[in-house]
């Protein structure tokens, strides 16, 4: 009689992760654990990586971040990178943390930790200025809420891959400390929407720049041009070709460069600069695509849109 081979085992919490390792190591998703602090500014750093176009999950139960694990796999064509807010909100789920993540650290499943901290003056005044309990108080004080929240967070914190102490920093400084952090300091490009419009339609009302091209000869004028676009060759062509343009599209480039920095600065990260001219049919179009083309020459990521393209 053959004998049944014994079944599989796997760790604890971790149930047949060995399908999500078992992809080549460059090739696995990356994957973010996000705690700390109440008030330290968890949901803050979660938003900014959305923005960096993580796939964010909050309040998620440990015993969940296996089957997350799964779902992200490159097998299944699914997320790439995750960052999960585990926290005290998860209640006695959150007890289970350093064993859930210990699992995946043994199932040679990569990780990191990021763990935001701030003092307790700064946290009684948080939670004092939103009007909020801490998740622990009770009915307690705000003091012992913290206090316990620091007594179950200890082993986290020295476990944690990053720390950011979020005490003296206002909101676009955390910003700027989790993109450092994440990205080990390379640059997060600025994206830009460059524009195109026509006047008679209506400014667009998302534009952080509007510059009007209507100095410039309407190639609507000429008959062989009326019926293309500035997407056309011909009608590109002229239109750069004409007194002012080209030393227009460099010299606007070279006067956005401060704006566009600043912008990084002041962690604002999407621009539009609107370019109009009449119908949004020749002139814009053909001056958007090359300052399109010179923006990205500087390193920027540039989508070009054209507005009024098409309408009559």
């Amino acid at each position: 009689m053959t004998q049944e081979p014994p079944p599989t085992t796997v760790p604890t919490g971790i149930p047949a992760l060995e399908a999500t390792t078992a992809a080549p190591r460059g090739e696995l998703p990356e994957l973010l654990l996000i705690t700390g602090m109440s008030g330290a500014g968890r949901s803050r750093a979660a938003a900014v990586l959305e923005d960096m176009d993580w796939y964010v999950v909050d309040n998620l139960p440990p015993q969940l971040l296996p089957q997350m694990v799964r779902m992200m796999s490159v097998a299944q064509g699914a997320v790439h990178r995750l960052a999960a807010v585990v926290d005290v909100r998860g209640r006695e789920f959150f007890r289970d943390l350093v064993e859930v993540i210990d699992g995946l650290r043994d199932s040679g499943f990569p990780y990191r930790l990021l763990f935001l901290d701030a003092s307790d003056p700064v946290l009684v005044q948080r939670f004092e200025t939103v009007r909020r309990p801490h998740p622990l108080q009770g009915d307690r004080r705000i003091l012992d809420g913290i206090a316990e929240e620091r007594e179950l967070l200890g082993r986290l914190r020295e476990r944690a891959d990053i720390v950011i102490d979020t005490s003296d920093l206002n909101v676009h400084d955390l910003a700027r400390e989790v993109r450092s952090a994440v990205t080990g300091g390379a640059h997060d490009a600025l994206r830009i929407n460059v524009l195109s419009f026509g006047f008679k339609y209506g400014l667009p009302l998302d534009a952080d720049h509007v510059v009007d091209v209507r100095f410039l000869a309407n190639p609507y004028w000429i008959g062989e041009l009326r019926h293309l676009t500035g997407r056309d060759v011909p009608v590109r062509d002229y239109v750069l070709g004409l007194p002012g343009a080209s030393v227009f599209v460099d010299k606007y480039v070279d006067a956005l460069e401060p704006v566009l920095a600043g912008y990084g600065t002041e962690d604002k990260r999407y621009a539009t600069i609107a370019v109009g001219c009449t119908g949004g049919k020749h002139r814009s179009v053909a001056i958007s695509e090359a300052l399109a083309t010179e923006l990205r020459e500087l390193g920027h990521r540039v989508v070009v849109t054209h507005r009024d393209l098409g309408r009559e």
